[in-house]
């Protein structure tokens, strides 16, 4: 029997990519709460840092991923130009801190060099291949990336537009309406 006495929030797709002489991140806008869509056209992705050089997205809960991103951000501006130290050193405090330690998100975040998933257990990892899914729809939308990579005629926005559109045909807690960041790497 399922528990009703609290809201069950789901959704999200996140996809980061790197290709060429991009790096995008990517995300959803659909926002439910058990089978209820909630909202449509939520901005999960944004850009970071005191010169928007870092792109971050989130899922998870909203207040608790805008938490982890002013953390961030003041991690950046205490190692400027250095994201995984800025992501370990967060890490650090997420998994030791009291009130850091009950917050429910995961992100993705990229910057010129690096792209990393940041988790709640203290994880800073680097994928292999520069592709990051994360979220309800994250497994659907790296499957899909993965397999358009390699397609010599798409660059990195229109095998994440197109892998976005795969997860939101396929998850239900991930629709079409899709905001993306872009990093011009040349």
């Amino acid at each position: 029997m399922a528990d009703h006495s609290s809201p069950n929030w789901h959704g999200t797709t996140i996809l980061c990519l790197r290709k060429g002489n991009e790096v995008v991140v990517a995300g959803d806008g659909q926002v439910s709460m058990g089978d209820t869509v909630v909202k449509s056209n939520a901005i999960k992705v944004r850009r970071l840092g005191s010169a928007g050089s870092v792109i971050g997205g989130f899922a998870g809960a909203t207040a608790d991923a805008f938490t982890l991103f002013e953390r961030l951000e003041a991690k950046l501006e205490q190692h400027p130009g250095q994201l995984t130290r800025a992501c370990v050193e967060l890490a650090k405090d997420w998994r030791t801190d009291r009130y850091l330690r009950r917050l429910e998100a995961m992100m993705a975040v990229a910057d010129a060099k690096v792209s990393l998933i940041v988790s709640g257990t203290g994880d800073v990892l680097e994928p292999e291949d520069g592709i990051i899914g994360i979220g309800s729809g994250g497994n659907y939308a790296l499957a899909a990336a993965r397999a358009l990579y390699d397609q010599d005629n798409m660059d990195a926005e229109t095998i994440a537009h197109r892998a976005m559109e795969i997860a939101a045909g396929i998850c239900v807690y991930t629709n079409s309406s899709v905001v993306m960041e872009k990093i011009d790497l040349s």
